[in-house]
């Protein structure tokens, strides 16, 4: 497979034909699922190493490519001597003889998505502006992992040690499932949507606020309670491909999500469409002036940006 392919793939810039081919690529045998889970690796390292420099019009994927090998040799330590600080002693558990656990901290910047493997073989993708906490080894018995923002699990099967998702607001259990968790404590949201298995959703401080999901459902925490519903849209979950989706979704919401995607401020000035419900989607690689002018096709407003500041500001 053609690197230059594999990196526009990452970075969320291939075509729709690209990404069918880097798809079938990968599930033509073990070794391409490997060698493309590696790539993904190199890739994510460079991201979370702060390292990585977008390119411009004179940079080649080429170079970016050559740029990502030599920089891997150089953050090798760097991500060592991080992990080392960053590390956390976290007490997890109701064992009568508690075990502190080194924690790692994952953070996502705004506008990327992270895919790693936890210590069990359990792989995640992590959307912009989440953080993440997980052991560096999963004690006996118990995975647990500690979420505020968007993930989406597999989590591999292992009935003598059920998976935890820890949230701002709710404690999602499994046992080997795929689901999506989007739990941003800034937002006060939580809503946690089954693709595959079934999960339990449960509050930590009230033990009656709890569902059981089955696939095809998601449970939304609203004034208080646990709403299930059946999932009506996937594509809102596509936001692992770089694709950010949206359906009847209110344009004040819409700004919120544009604002974790681009690292900025949105200010909305103009009232009168804050609950003017939109239907959408658009590649997050795209930018932020390219999907202020497709929302502006189905509503009327102009928008000023502030570059020193890092505001939009939209009337």
């Amino acid at each position: 497979m053609d690197k230059d392919l594999l990196y526009r793939f990452f970075e969320g810039r291939a075509s729709v034909e690209e990404m069918r081919l880097v798809k079938e690529w990968s599930e033509a045998s073990e070794e391409n699922s490997k060698l493309l889970r590696r790539e993904r690796k190199l890739f994510n390292a460079i991201i979370l190493s702060g390292r990585f420099e977008s390119s411009d019009g004179q940079t080649t994927l080429r170079k970016r490519r050559n740029h990502f090998v030599r920089e891997f040799l150089k953050i090798a330590s760097v991500v060592a001597i991080t992990v080392g600080i960053t590390a956390a002693l976290f007490s997890i558990g109701e064992d009568k003889e508690d075990m502190n656990v080194a924690m790692q901290t994952i953070t996502v910047p705004a506008g990327q998505r992270v895919n790693l493997d936890l210590p069990d073989g359990s792989n995640v993708w992590l959307n912009a502006g989440t953080t993440m906490k997980y052991p560096v080894s999963f004690m006996k018995g118990k995975r647990e992992v500690i979420l505020d923002g968007e993930a989406y699990f597999e989590v591999a099967h292992n009935e003598k040690s059920p998976f935890v998702v820890r949230t701002h607001a709710m404690d999602v259990e499994v046992l080997g499932t795929k689901f999506n968790v989007e739990a941003y404590s800034a937002g006060h949201t939580f809503e946690a949507s089954l693709m595959q298995g079934k999960v339990r959703v449960k509050s930590p401080a009230n033990e009656k606020l709890a569902v059981v999901l089955l696939p095809q459902y998601k449970t939304t925490l609203k004034d208080g309670k646990l709403v299930v519903s059946k999932i009506d849209d996937y594509n809102v979950y596509r936001w692992k491909e770089g694709l950010y989706c949206f359906k009847n979704k209110p344009f004040a919401r819409i700004m919120e999500d544009l604002e974790r995607y681009y690292d900025l401020k949105i200010q909305l000035d103009k009232k009168s469409i804050e609950g003017v419900a939109l239907t959408g989607k658009f590649r997050i690689s795209d930018g932020l002036d390219y999907a202020l002018r497709v929302l502006q096709k189905d509503v009327a407003f102009t928008y000023r940006r502030d570059k020193d500041n890092d505001v939009i500001y939209i009337k």
